[in-house]
């Protein structure tokens, strides 16, 4: 499927000093994220948000879906990111690089309505009223939970933001139309689909089964991942939700295996054998599995962020099953990319796309020592994969191959004594001695 950069982070635009210039920066960026090999992008929500007592915000809290930076209100014309003629611009930029753009959506809550309302059926007040400048999708309650169309709301709100009623037909209406525009007007690929355990699967269904037009492409289906932050339970039982008789399936977020990534990082002596527990999207449903090392939600808590060793999971998710996400400050921020060498995130990517295809089969596992193969599918010739959790030896095994007297070489490698691994010869039954360095990996490929 390619390789995904979530091309954001939390406060983005402050950090590099590019407030109201971040489409650009991104469109400047793009023969670098060409050469690197990625193949989609995902950008933070475009359209213009609340920016409550005048601080930019990172589009989560929506209040005009049609303003996407064309328009004075909330105190600026622009989006903390850029204008729409911009982001027009930066999506255009990525097509000529081959490379797709998917929006990320916010559709559950809205925020920064223009006067309060008392909701008749519970007599509360809320901010609900909503005039927006582009006079598209104006509301007021009967747009909100509780609504005559659902009086009780059987999904959590967030933040205690008015909370979407998609089964009113006004909203219902808007929403697809919101969804139609990103990807007939702007241009965008597909969706990101933020906090969808506060709403019902059947409009992510509705969205994703919408046929839309582009150049050259009167059926267009979107790519859609949603962002199910829960355990492996409850995002398989919302994906047979989602994709129940669905012919454009919906993935979703691998927060299970992520969590098993951070142990493998940040936990002295975890036990490898959790990376293959039936308790992540990979394991269960791998063509569903949007894999990933850390993104803006995970890393705003630094107790939760990966902080050592963070190369170890991009390392698993770049070469097993799923679609791998990189994130922005780890390639662009972190010194983890290493150009030129076979030692980081461009030698990992580049596996990911030339080698790591075909059927995952586990070769050898124990507490400290993982040895994967992938056999390879059309393009790919495939690979082994070592993971060596110990810190302070080199270790392997001998392991059984698909590939019978062939020359193995690593292709990409790292860890606590980063020496390219030795060229290794398999034997007539694809027997092979293969290793990794302390608390490090490598990924071996037939020559």
């Amino acid at each position: 499927m390619g390789v995904l950069l979530q091309a954001f982070y939390w406060n983005c635009p402050s950090a590099e000093n590019q407030q109201w210039q971040w489409w650009n920066f991104l469109a400047s960026k793009m023969p670098a994220i060409q050469q690197a090999g990625f193949t989609a992008m995902w950008l933070p929500p475009a359209s213009k948000a609340a920016d409550l007592f005048g601080a930019p915000s990172m589009g989560y809290d929506p209040y005009d879906y049609f303003d996407l930076g064309e328009y004075n209100q909330r105190g600026q014309v622009k989006t903390w990111f850029g204008s729409k003629d911009e982001l027009v611009a930066l999506i255009d930029a990525a097509h000529a690089a081959n490379v797709q753009v998917y929006a990320d959506i916010v559709i559950n809550h809205n925020n920064g309505g223009d006067a309060t309302e008392v909701n008749p059926i519970d007599g509360q007040t809320r901010w609900t009223k909503f005039n927006p400048v582009s006079g598209i999708f104006p509301r007021d309650w009967k747009c909100f939970h509780p609504s005559c169309f659902q009086v009780i709301d059987q999904y959590p709100p967030f933040g205690g933001m008015p909370q979407l009623c998609h089964q009113n037909p006004t909203v219902y209406t808007a929403v697809m139309e919101y969804a139609r525009r990103m990807i007939e007007d702007i241009g965008f690929d597909g969706f990101r689909f933020d906090y969808v355990k506060g709403f019902g699967p059947w409009m992510i269904k509705a969205i994703a089964e919408r046929r839309f037009t582009k150049p050259n492409e009167s059926l267009y289906k979107p790519f859609c991942v949603a962002e199910y932050w829960d355990s492996e339970v409850s995002i398989e039982d919302w994906l047979q939700l989602a994709n129940s008789f669905n012919d454009n399936p919906v993935c979703a977020f691998d927060f299970p295996l992520r969590d098993h990534l951070k142990d493998l990082c940040d936990t002295y002596g975890y036990d490898l054998h959790g990376l293959l527990a039936a308790d992540s999207v990979m394991t269960i449903d791998p063509d569903r599995a949007v894999t990933f090392v850390d993104n803006h939600d995970t890393t705003q808590d630094p107790t939760n962020a990966i902080i050592h060793d963070k190369l170890l999971a991009y390392a698993f998710i770049l070469t097993h099953p799923g679609y791998p996400c990189v994130f922005w400050p780890d390639y662009f921020n972190a010194g983890l990319t290493r150009t030129g060498t076979s030692n980081g995130l461009d030698a990992l990517i580049k596996v990911h796309e030339q080698f790591a295809g075909g059927a995952c089969t586990n070769l050898w596992i124990a507490n400290d020592l993982y040895i994967m193969q992938r056999a390879g599918i059309q393009q790919q010739p495939g690979l082994v994969f070592v993971l060596n959790n110990r810190g302070d030896i080199w270790q392997g095994a001998s392991v059984h191959t698909a590939w019978p007297n062939r020359k193995l070489t690593a292709v990409a490698w790292d860890g606590y004594d980063p020496v390219q691994p030795a060229d290794k010869y398999t034997g007539a039954d694809g027997s092979i001695d293969l290793y990794a360095s302390p608390r490090g990996f490598a990924v071996y490929a037939p020559a």
